[in-house]
C-alpha cells in the first residue's frame, strides 16, 4: 500500500517546494514496505505547530487497515529521555547531584564483580558510561542503541521485579571501568528509575506523568501500569518475526522494560515532548546544557553523540538533530528535532530484522528533517 498523507494545524502559506519535499519523504516511507518488507510505517512531521502525517503499508495485516493518524505505539527507549529529564529536574531542585555516586541514593544496591556504586555516578548512568552489564541479557537479548528486545514468554506476560532483575544482572562482571568508554546498557536506566523513586517516594511513572506528561498536555502518552498488557486507545498491531512469520506481539507486560523502555505515545506527542525539551520548557539552561554534553558513540555511518538520555546527529544537510529512538518487541520509533522548529517521528510496527531496514528508517527521518514539507 502506497503512502497516504494528511495534515492538521493552523493554516499558513506553504512554500512551493513543499510538495517536492513531501514526495521525498513518502518515497522513503514506501521503501520500508516495498523494499524492507515491514508491515506498516508512519511519519509525523511537526513544523512550528503544524502537523503533517503520512502512512504506508498496514497497521493490521489481517484486516489490511492502515496506521491510524493518531496511532499509539510502544516508544521503547524514548522512555529514557523522559527518565533523564525527571532526573535532571531533581538535579535542578538540589535533590540529586549528577556527579555524586549512586551509592549515596541506592546504598548497597550497585555492587558486583568489578562493580562499585561508590565509583559510578548518576551521570555515568544517564550517559551509559558506567560499565554496568546489560540486564536484558538475562532474557536472552543483546540490545543495540535505543533497543530493548525481550522474547521469553515469562518476560512477555509476567510482572517483573526490577530490583531482582538488577541484582541478577550485577552478578555479571563490569564491562569496563566507570567513565572509560560508552556502551549502551538498559541496566543504567533501571537504576536511574530506582533513584527517582527513592528520592521522590513516588513511582517513576507517576513522576514522569506529573512532571512532564501533564504539564505538556501529552494526552496520548502514558507510562503503563505494572500489570497492564494492552495498548490504550487507537493503535496498530505490533508484529514480531517468529520462524520467518509475523506474529501479533501487541499485547505484552512491559514491566521488564520499566524505566528503560515501557512507555506508550504517539508521533505527534513525541515531537511535542522533544521540541519542548530542546526549547528549555522542561529544564533550566544549566541542566539542559548538561543533557546536551555528549560523548562519541562508535557506530558506522555519520557520527553520533550521546548526552544524558539524548542523542545528537549531524544530518547530511548540515542541520544538528537531537532525539533518541526506541525498539521494543512489535515496534520501533526513530526521530529528531532541529533548531529551525522541525520535529519528526517515524514509527514502524515490527522491529527491523536487518541493518539496511534500520538505515532506511533513518532515511525517512533525514528526508523529513532536511526537506521542506
Amino acid at each position: 500500500m502506497a503512502a497516504s498523507c494528511g495534515s492538521t494545524g493552523t493554516d499558513r502559506a506553504e512554500p512551493a517546494s513543499a510538495d517536492a519535499g513531501r514526495a521525498k519523504v513518502t518515497e522513503a516511507l514506501n521503501q520500508l514496505i516495498s523494499g524492507d518488507h515491514l508491515p506498516g510505517a508512519q511519519v509525523v512531521v511537526t513544523d512550528h505547530g503544524r502537523v503533517w502525517t503520512a502512512t504506508a503499508g498496514v497497521g493490521d495485516l489481517e484486516k489490511g487497515t492502515p496506521f491510524q493518524d493518531d496511532a499509539r505505539v510502544r516508544i521503547g527507549s524514548n522512555t529514557k529521555t523522559f527518565v533523564a529529564t525527571v532526573t535532571l529536574q531533581l538535579v535542578a531542585e538540589g535533590k540529586v547531584e549528577l556527579d555524586a555516586p549512586v551509592e549515596r541514593y541506592l546504598p548497597g544496591v550497585v555492587h558486583g564483580p568489578g562493580i562499585d556504586g561508590n565509583r559510578i555516578t548518576i551521570r555515568n548512568l544517564l550517559q551509559h558510561t558506567s560499565g554496568l552489564p546489560e540486564y536484558a541479557a538475562e532474557f536472552g537479548a543483546t540490545p543495540k542503541p535505543g533497543q530493548l528486545e525481550i522474547h521469553t514468554e515469562q518476560a512477555r506476560w509476567g510482572k517483573t521485579d526490577m530490583a531482582e532483575v538488577v541484582r541478577n544482572a550485577l552478578t555479571a562482571p563490569a564491562d569496563f571501568e566507570p567513565g572509560a568508554q560508552w556502551a549502551y546498557s538498559n541496566t543504567n536506566y533501571a537504576l536511574a528509575g530506582m533513584v527517582i523513586e527513592k528520592i521522590t517516594g513516588g513511582s517513576v511513572g507517576a513522576e514522569i506523568t506529573r512532571r512532564v506528561i501533564e504539564p505538556l498536555g501529552l494526552r496520548d502518552t502514558y507510562y503503563p501500569d505494572s500489570d497492564e498488557t494492552d495498548i490504550r486507545g487507537p493503535h496498530p498491531i505490533g508484529y514480531s518475526e517468529v520462524g520467518g512469520e509475523p506474529v501479533d506481539y501487541t499485547s505484552q507486560n512491559v514491566s521488564s522494560a520499566g524505566a528503560a523502555g515501557a512507555m506508550v505515545g504517539t508521533g505527534a506527542d513525541l515531537n511535542q515532548f522533544f521540541t519542548a525539551l530542546l526549547d528549555g520548557k522542561l529544564l533550566p539552561p544549566a541542566q539542559l546544557a548538561e543533557m546536551k554534553h555528549t560523548v562519541p558513540v562508535k557506530v558506522s555511518g555519520p557520527p553520533i553523540g550521546y548526552g544524558l538520555g539524548l542523542m545528537h546527529r549531524r544530518l547530511f544537510c548540515g542541520k544538528d538533530s537531537w532525539g533518541h529512538g526506541g525498539d521494543i518487541d512489535g515496534f520501533e520509533t526513530r526521530g529528531g528535532v532541529t533548531g529551525d522548529g522541525r520535529s519528526v517521528t517515524v514509527s514502524v510496527n515490527q522491529v527491523p530484522e536487518t541493518p539496511e531496514a534500520t538505515d532506511d528508517i533513518m532515511k525517512v527521518v533525514d528526508a523529513a528533517l532536511c526537506s521542506t514539507t
